[in-house]
């Protein structure tokens, strides 16, 4: 008696669903999405959901380091093999699988043991099984958000489709094309589906992945909130950097500003003010995620604030319980110490910006005319000591050294190379680079 590896609500699939080759896909794109045909394809993914977590790989857990194991001839060749002998949903059985992992073996694979253990055919047929959870799964949302981008959905069915999708997840099956359903359903229903994932441990590992889609659907109310003018808002930057043009958007960028007597001055006037912005502690600890979810952070805080004019105590306070809405855990910081962190990173970008900018300044020529000391040097008289204190306090180090490289022709530059190069109260890496650079 054949073992079946699918239940049985799989295995008595409708067509074109119980159809496990390159054909489904075919048929399916083919369909009309009506009502019932979404609603079998609904059906179809309360069939094929598992009652456990799957692997990053789509395989049950325990497999993972057997999947990984294996060899890149082998995974080509899986499932041309097994489509064929197992063709439709009611013919994926042990025994069919048992032949398979036989041929191979035959074949002299290498990952095959010779002849093959039982164990073995167990943990290939249970990687088979959920490949085809997968593939079905798959097939099946793509089949509903091509209704759902087409707006042939009522509340009922969001509903229902905002649930599976959530599941979906949850198990870790059919992952992107679950969040792409939740996206294309939008807000309020997509929106809270993903909300609560990002804030469910189940997601773990996929947690990044669904909260940039999330970021997605949430960026075009930062984009509204930033065009709102900041009236009776508390700004949190000193006026220097507040009249600043440029945006998040290039960090900062001011390789277009032309070297005249405005631009340095507002250069001047842009380093001058990142120095007065209180420096806080800032180890890493912002978040308890990866440097991309910290880099997520950022992304927020940039399009609710995307010029230094708006960012303000208001707004701040609104990316904090924004980040605590998308999951990221915090750790002994609150909405105030998160501002304080922000505003040093920005005056940060900033003063790195200015130093790129002003280390790019012509070598030879004037601000006015060939008579003129050249550009960068004559920065550098008032420069040189700035960057040494930015250097000095942690900010833009690197920038900041590398302009005094540029300008080490010009003593003051040369001088600060020096101090910052040999004293022992700085910091090791900060030493270490303007030693690197020190004539």
């Amino acid at each position: 008696m054949d073992t079946y590896l699918l239940p049985a609500a799989m295995r008595e699939l409708p067509p074109p669903w119980h159809d496990l080759t390159y054909r489904r896909s075919q048929a399916l794109e083919a369909l009309a999405p009506t009502e019932e045909r979404r609603e079998q394809a609904r059906h179809v993914l309360r069939a094929c959901l598992p009652a456990r977590r799957q692997s990053v790989h789509d395989w049950d857990e325990e497999l993972r380091d057997f999947y990984d194991d294996r060899d890149d001839h082998t995974l080509d060749e899986a499932d041309a093999w097994l489509t064929r002998t197992m063709p439709t949903t009611s013919q994926v059985t042990r025994e069919r699988v048992a032949r398979v992992v036989g041929a191979w073996a035959d074949m002299g694979i290498p990952t095959v043991p010779e002849p093959p253990t039982e164990q073995w055919v167990d943990e290939v047929a249970a990687e088979w099984a959920a490949s085809v959870r997968q593939a079905l799964a798959y097939d099946a949302f793509s089949f509903i958000e091509r209704a759902t981008t087409a707006g042939l959905r009522n509340d009922g069915e969001a509903e229902d489709v905002a649930l599976l999708a959530a599941a979906f997840v949850r198990v870790g099956v059919a992952v992107e094309a679950a969040v792409r359903v939740l996206v294309s359903l939008g807000r309020p229903r997509g929106e809270q589906a993903l909300r609560e994932l990002v804030n469910d441990d189940e997601v773990r590992d996929l947690r990044p992945y669904v909260r940039s889609r999330l970021l997605g659907l949430r960026r075009p109310v930062y984009e509204a909130r930033a065009r709102e003018v900041t009236r009776d808002e508390e700004p949190l930057l000193p006026q220097g950097l507040r009249g600043l043009p440029y945006s998040w958007q290039n960090d900062f960028d001011w390789g277009t500003t032309e070297p005249d007597s405005h631009g340095l001055a507002q250069a001047r006037s842009a380093l001058e003010a990142c120095l007065t912005v209180e420096r806080v502690p800032d180890d890493g600890q912002m978040c308890t995620d990866t440097p991309a979810d910290r880099s997520a952070v950022a992304e927020v805080v940039r399009a609710l604030m995307p010029y230094p004019r708006l960012v303000t105590r208001e707004r701040m306070n609104e990316a904090w319980r924004e980040c605590q809405s998308l999951g990221f855990e915090f750790r002994g910081m609150d909405a105030a110490c998160f501002a304080d962190v922000w505003c040093m990173r920005i005056a940060d970008r900033v003063t790195a910006a200015v130093f790129r900018w002003l280390a790019d300044l012509p070598q030879g020529g004037g601000v006015a005319d060939d008579k003129e000391p050249a550009v960068l040097s004559a920065t550098a008289l008032w420069a040189a000591g700035l960057a040494e204190r930015c250097a000095r306090c942690g900010s833009a180090v690197q920038e900041a050294i590398w302009f005094l490289h540029r300008t080490d022709d010009v003593p003051s530059s040369r001088e600060a190379l020096a101090r910052l190069a040999f004293d022992p109260s700085l910091p090791a890496t900060t030493r270490n680079t303007a030693q690197e650079w020190a004539p």
